[in-house]
């Protein structure tokens, strides 16, 4: 098995959501939600006009990152990242945010995760005794967006893997996960079970089996 970079591996689980998305516009507008880290690099490489990318500090139509020179920090998405406008850009104030997560105007938000388990379990908000604000707009994004796409690389950062048998971590969303996109694989979830779909060329099946704790079908 080769092992990716950790920016290479960020750089392709954004481009490959990004690529997702861009398949699914073509059959019309889509309103998604980027959660912070890996997901809001996402935007970095969408390219359809037909999808409006709404952070949850209250911007819809969230572009790339912004370049040197062009930075302007009053304008900045979910992970503070100083980022462009798309044609069309609003804003509006928290309550309208977040009226629009939990009113079911989201189709899709793309958000990170410590742990998902092979019933679709999330548990993406605490690690117990680490440093963390809170829930954020976690809970209400994965009950409110229409579908939940993970956005995490394949293990921690001791080696571990991050899609597990059953979550030990507190839980963000209770089977609420449809579809997990990591730097090795794509798997989906489907009438409760775990479903590989897609697997990267540095790896075959056997081995991804052995740094995957969930059991999955392919």
């Amino acid at each position: 098995m080769q092992v990716i970079l950790e920016q290479q591996a960020k750089e392709r689980i954004a481009s490959m959501i990004a690529r997702y998305f861009d398949g699914k516009a073509r059959n019309g507008r889509l309103f998604i939600n980027l959660g912070v880290g890996i997901p809001t690099m996402v935007a970095n490489y969408i390219t359809s006009p037909s999808i409006y990318v709404q952070a949850e500090n209250g911007m819809l139509g969230v572009g790339c990152a912004a370049p040197e020179g062009r930075m302007d920090h009053d304008l900045i998405n979910a992970g503070r990242t100083c980022v462009t406008e798309t044609p069309g850009c609003s804003y509006m104030d928290s309550a309208a945010s977040f009226g629009m997560i939990r009113g079911g105007h989201i189709d899709a938000t793309v958000i990170g995760a410590f742990e998902v388990d092979q019933k679709g379990n999330i548990a993406n908000w605490i690690i117990p005794n680490g440093k963390q604000l809170g829930v954020g707009g976690a809970m209400d994004l994965v009950t409110g967006a229409r579908e939940v796409v993970i956005a995490m690389q394949h293990t921690s950062k001791n080696g571990k893997p991050k899609l597990v048998k059953q979550c030990t971590l507190p839980i963000t969303g209770i089977g609420e996960a449809d579809m997990v996109i990591t730097e090795y694989a794509v798997f989906v979830f489907d009438k409760g079970r775990l479903i590989l779909k897609e697997i990267a060329p540095e790896i075959t099946v056997d081995e991804l089996r052995g740094i995957t704790d969930a059991e999955f079908n392919v």
